[in-house]
């Protein structure tokens, strides 16, 4: 059993996220004496190269500005599992460097175990006897940091991720009285319904911005065993009623196995000639998500310097 498969939501988890519920406060021209505040985007993590690269890609966009205003003085990106860095060594350096405060920022699109549980356990913000014992059998770190961690919310918000998929559905457009979509997620097994809440706000924004009133969405991910068939099936139901499938992955970044090995697989299986239309790409790049990380970064870099009740308490 991986940690994708667990369901642990307690109030000590839940605490950890409600830091999104904190009050803004005013953001004063210098930083308190003895703070070093600094940024650690954390995503899922992969084998793939070009998908680590595409993460690494933020960090490089929004490190000019962050770093521009002298509030915040080091970024870095971590992954949860499957590579380096990952959190716990990233967090390690962050302490070797003697930072007082690191905001997480995690770029995970909806909520899920990793988010609940498995991040605030791996940074040492709370105890799980189950999660760490699995996190230790998957050779996942863990390691409480000496400065003191607050997390974002998470990447999950409406205008980006709509605006994302309107703009990528438009560009594959040509016909949109006889096209359908066809949304391509990760999923996930113990939050499978929040996941289809999102999949199916996305699929009321297409069919509202587009005029494209055939949308179908499919799992690719361990809820269904990382099969090609649920793609294949939901394919097969718009070409049931619209000649002429947009197949769209709403996947963080670039990983072979799933936009080339399942999704692509996938639409050669299903193998109706010119009925097709697919991009091999992610959600990635996106200056509204590069945006929103300079902007959410701020938003806490103000709560922690403002040095009032308000800010964010792990």
């Amino acid at each position: 059993m991986t940690i994708k498969n667990k369901v642990r939501l307690t109030l000590s988890a839940l605490a950890v996220l409600s830091l999104s519920q904190c009050q803004k406060t005013n953001e004063p021209d210098t930083v308190p004496e003895g703070s070093k505040i600094g940024v650690l985007i954390v995503s899922h993590g992969s084998h793939s190269k070009n998908w680590r690269e595409m993460l690494f890609d933020q960090e490089k966009q929004v490190s000019p500005e962050l770093l521009g205003d002298k509030k915040i003085h080091g970024i870095k990106t971590a992954f949860m599992e499957y590579t380096e860095p990952s959190i716990a060594s990233q967090l390690k350096a962050f302490d070797k460097e003697g930072y007082s405060d690191v905001i997480v920022v995690p770029m995970l699109l909806a909520v899920s175990s990793h988010s609940f549980d498995d991040i605030p356990v791996i940074a040492g913000q709370r105890e799980s006897v189950s999660t760490e014992e699995q996190l230790r059998l998957e050779k996942i770190e863990i390691y409480k940091p000496k400065a003191k961690l607050h997390m974002t919310p998470l990447l999950d918000f409406p205008s980006a991720l709509e605006n994302n998929v309107l703009r990528r559905v438009r560009a594959m457009s040509k016909d949109s009285t006889n096209e359908g979509v066809v949304l391509v997620g990760y999923g996930s097994t113990p939050y499978n319904k929040e996941w289809e809440v999102m999949m199916d706000r996305l699929s009321k924004s297409i069919e509202k911005e587009t005029g494209i009133n055939e949308v179908q969405f499919s799992w690719c991910g361990h809820i269904v065993h990382y099969s090609k068939k649920p793609t294949e099936d939901a394919i097969n139901k718009v070409h049931a009623k619209k000649q002429q499938a947009l197949v769209l992955p709403v996947l963080v970044a670039v990983d072979d196995n799933f936009q080339g090995r399942i999704i692509g697989g996938a639409i050669n299986n299903v193998n109706k000639e010119g009925r097709i239309a697919y991009r091999h790409d992610a959600i990635l790049p996106d200056s509204d998500i590069t945006q929103w990380i300079k902007d959410i970064s701020k938003e806490y870099t103000a709560k922690i310097t403002g040095a009032e009740n308000t800010q964010p308490n792990n």
